[in-house]
């Protein structure tokens, strides 16, 4: 499945090896990685490669990944699916340089749009750090709601942090405000 989204600032389209440089660039920023669970630190040019190879044509919906592409500036962050305990999760990141022009909440507006129509999935889940407010407004302007917290290993920090879950609904993607 090769699928790629316009949104008026950026193209979401399938993550390449070509990506490896910026990945590992933006992703070797502890400011960055402190705030993902599955994301190590340091991040090397080794680990962005790895990655993109599990990046292949085929695989389902629930695993696909948008690489985030600004004209004049490339490869830039990424929003991403994979499976979980209780359903399908996404997860996102940006490179600090870009971060506070609401390119976020762009991308993961088009990619919900994309992931609720392409599947019949009632909910989608979430979450940040404790200590992630940015991405908690995120998720807080697009209607996720808290549903407790929990303690989710963090590989950058070598630690088990505090975690606020979240999930979104499809009836309240669909009722929001656009």
């Amino acid at each position: 499945m090769n699928i790629s989204l316009q949104t008026p600032r950026m193209l979401l389209r399938q993550p390449q090896l070509g990506d490896a440089e910026p990945i590992a660039r933006y992703l070797n920023d502890y400011e960055v990685a402190g705030n993902l669970a599955r994301v190590p630190f340091p991040y090397h040019l080794s680990d962005a490669k790895a990655w993109l190879r599990t990046r292949r044509p085929g695989l389902p919906i629930e695993e696909t990944n948008f690489a985030m592409e600004l004209p004049d500036h490339g490869f830039v962050g990424q929003v991403g699916f994979h499976r979980g305990p209780l359903g399908p999760i996404i997860g996102y990141w940006l490179g600090r340089p870009y971060w506070g022009q609401g390119l976020m909440s762009e991308a993961v507006t088009a990619c919900l749009d994309w992931f609720f129509a392409a599947t019949n999935a009632d909910t989608i889940y979430s979450g940040v750090f404790h200590f992630n407010a940015a991405s908690l407004a995120i998720q807080n302007k697009l209607g996720f709601t808290q549903t407790g917290t929990s303690s989710l290993l963090c590989l950058a920090r070598d630690a088990e942090v505090e975690h606020i879950d979240t999930k979104l609904t499809h009836s309240v993607w669909k009722a929001r405000e656009k």
